[in-house]
């Protein structure tokens, strides 16, 4: 079984980058919405597809801190393995960060990693 820090990471490419759409940052939003993510560099595969230079989001709702980038993402992201590219999310009212990270084929992410700006939302 291999090690986390053993198993291989996916290169991206020079200037890649991922970035959250919509809402931008310092909107105030419903507490249903919807949230779209965009991508440049890169194209989106399912996880699981061997691709260069392909990756899939996942989402970071009020991460106090970024989690490890040279192991699998876990259950604390929101994890769009279909190659989805929006998402909607219910929070409850006050403010909220999303992050994007994009992880390649086994859910770990690129080297170096493809991690958006933090989006500050208030929910109504």
């Amino acid at each position: 079984m291999a090690i986390a820090n053993e198993m291989p990471r996916s290169k991206s490419p020079t200037g890649a980058s991922v970035y959250i759409v919509s809402p931008t940052n310092g909107s105030t939003v419903s507490s249903t919405f919807t949230v779209i993510f965009g991508l440049k560099g890169m194209g989106v595969a399912p996880a699981g597809t061997e691709k260069e230079a392909t990756g899939h989001h996942h989402l970071l709702v009020d991460g106090k801190m970024m989690p490890p980038l040279d192991q699998p993402l876990g259950k604390e992201i929101k994890h769009f393995g279909a190659g989805q590219t929006e998402t909607e999310l219910t929070l409850s009212p006050g403010p909220h960060t999303l992050q994007l990270i994009l992880g390649d084929k086994g859910h770990i992410p690129h080297d170096p990693p493809v991690v958006s700006q933090i989006v500050t939302i208030n929910v109504q």
